[in-house]
């Protein structure tokens, strides 16, 4: 699939995904993304990466129930996908292979 790696944000964003589980909505993401990662960032952000990690089959959707709090509308809910978890790990492995690779004295040790 063109497209298929994973960027640093969307990476981070699709792991506060599965963080999240069934709680994972565009606010929700967010919040999660500030407290876990110092990373501050829009709403539209957000949205526009969840959107692409759908569109690369990372993550699917549904709405969740009526709330009170939200003025009657519905949550847009993500869920990492098998596919989604898949790309994770080889983001995973790809590192941590990396960081492996790197000799004791690069770092001064």
């Amino acid at each position: 699939m063109k497209g298929d790696h994973l960027g640093e944000f969307e990476e981070l964003t699709l792991l506060t995904i599965a963080v999240l589980f069934d709680d994972a909505y565009g606010v929700a993401i967010q919040k999660e993304l500030k407290e876990r990662c110092n990373r501050a960032v829009t709403i539209s952000t957000v949205h526009a990466v969840m959107y692409r990690l759908k569109n690369k089959g990372y993550v699917d959707s549904r709405y969740g129930d009526i709330t009170p709090e939200r003025g009657g509308r519905r949550k847009l809910l993500f869920r990492v996908t098998k596919e989604g978890e898949r790309a994770l790990a080889r983001s995973k492995e790809m590192r941590n292979s990396l960081w492996n690779a790197i000799p004791k004295p690069a770092f001064g040790q």
